[in-house]
C-alpha cells in the first residue's frame, strides 16, 4: 500500500487564523500537529499512542469540568489493603471528614485504599481515574458504572488527571505504585511544575511504614546532598486522622493558591497581610526572593480568566524557584500568623 500524500511543511510557527492564546488558536495548533504526523511518516504505533491519549484526556477533562471549582483531594495507597486493615479504616474516616468540609475524593478507583477513600466519600463525592491493567484493577463497587469514573490506558494520562485539579494529596502505605506516585508529586512540586499543595503521609497507629521511608529520605537522599533540608517541609507524616485532616484544612487558612505571571509568583490570599507581618516575611523569608521585595496587590490583568477569585488580595514577588521548600515554610508561617 502506498504512503498517503505528504502535506507541505508548515515550520514551527503556530498556524495562522486565530489570535494567539485563544481557544480557537489552540484547536488549530492541535490540528496542525496531528497533520504533521503524515509529513513525518510516523509509525502507526506512535500515532495510535497520541490519538488514544488525546481521546482519553478529552473525555476525562469533560468529566472533571463539572466539578472545577470544588476542592478535591487525591488519595494514594495500596490496592491490596484489605477492608479490615487499620489503614483502610483510617482512609474511610479521613475521606468522611474531608467530604464534610466540602471536598471531593479522587482515587485511582481500584480496590484497597482507593476503595476505602470512595467508601468514606460515597459516590456523590467521589471521582475515579481507573487504569486498565491485566490484574488487580477493576473499578471498585462505589464508582463502578457511575458517571464519576473514567478509564485510562496509560499511566501518564492517569497521573495527570489524578493531580491536575487536586488541592491536596494523602498517601497511605502501599507498594511500588504508591512510592512512584509519592515521589512524582514531590518532584513536580519541587521543580515548580505543580503548585505547592499539602502532602500528608498517613501511618497506621503505632506503625513504622513512613518511619522507614523517612529514614531512607533523610539518611540517603538528604545526607548525600540530593535534596535540601527545606525539602523535608514539602510533606507531613502522622498516624492521626484528625491531624491529617487539619494538615489539609490548615494549609488554606490564609493561603489560597499561587500562579506565575511572567517572572513573578502571585500568591492569592484569603486576607490582606498587616504591615508588621509583611515586614516579618522580608526578615525571615527574604531568601526566597530572586530580587526585589514582597508586594501586596490586587488581581493582575493576566488573571482575568480567574473571575471566581478576582476579589482575593495578592502577594506578588520574584520567586527563586530553587527555594520551593522554603516557600512551603513561608506558607506555613502565613497560615500560623496571618
Amino acid at each position: 500500500m502506498s504512503q498517503p500524500p505528504v502535506p507541505p511543511a508548515t515550520g514551527a510557527t503556530p498556524p495562522a487564523g486565530a489570535p494567539p492564546h485563544t481557544f480557537e488558536h489552540f484547536i488549530e495548533q492541535m490540528k496542525s500537529t496531528a497533520e504533521k504526523f503524515l509529513r513525518d511518516r510516523a509509525t502507526r504505533a506512535d500515532v495510535k499512542l497520541v490519538a488514544t491519549a488525546l481521546r482519553e484526556l478529552r473525555y476525562a477533562l469533560k468529566v472533571f469540568s463539572h466539578y472545577r471549582h470544588q476542592p478535591k483531594i487525591t488519595i494514594f495507597g495500596s490496592a491490596r489493603t484489605p477492608a479490615d486493615h487499620p489503614s483502610y479504616q483510617q482512609c474511610v474516616e479521613f475521606a468522611r471528614q474531608l467530604v464534610a468540609q466540602g471536598y471531593l475524593i479522587i482515587t485511582g478507583a481500584g480496590p484497597g485504599i482507593m476503595e476505602a477513600g470512595h467508601v468514606g466519600a460515597g459516590v456523590d463525592h467521589s471521582l475515579g481515574v481507573n487504569i486498565l491493567l491485566p490484574f488487580e484493577q477493576a473499578a471498585n463497587h462505589v464508582v463502578s458504572g457511575s458517571n464519576r469514573l473514567v478509564h485510562l490506558k496509560y499511566f501518564f494520562t492517569r497521573k495527570l488527571m489524578l493531580l491536575k485539579e487536586s488541592q491536596a494529596v494523602a498517601v497511605f502505605p502501599g507498594g511500588y505504585g504508591t512510592h512512584d506516585e509519592t515521589f512524582e508529586v514531590l518532584t513536580l512540586i519541587q521543580t515548580c511544575k505543580s503548585p505547592i499543595i499539602p502532602i500528608v503521609l498517613v501511618e497506621q497507629p503505632g506503625g513504622d511504614y513512613w518511619k522507614h521511608w523517612l529514614a531512607f529520605v533523610t539518611e540517603t537522599l538528604l545526607s548525600y546532598g540530593y535534596i535540601s533540608p527545606a525539602d523535608l517541609s514539602l510533606f507531613r507524616i502522622t498516624d492521626s486522622v484528625d491531624t491529617a485532616v487539619q494538615e489539609v484544612l490548615g494549609f488554606f487558612r490564609v493561603y489560597h493558591s499561587m500562579r506565575y505571571v511572567g517572572d513573578d509568583a502571585v500568591m492569592r490570599l484569603h486576607r490582606e497581610l498587616t504591615p508588621p507581618l509583611l515586614d516579618a516575611l522580608h526578615d525571615q523569608f527574604g531568601d526566597v526572593l530572586a530580587s526585589g521585595r514582597f508586594e501586596q496587590t490586587a488581581a493582575l490583568p493576566a488573571e482575568a480568566s480567574d473571575t471566581h477569585i478576582a476579589h482575593l488580595p495578592r502577594l506578588r514577588f520574584h520567586f527563586d524557584k530553587k527555594k520551593v521548600g522554603r516557600l512551603r515554610q513561608m506558607i506555613d508561617y502565613l497560615n500560623t500568623h496571618g
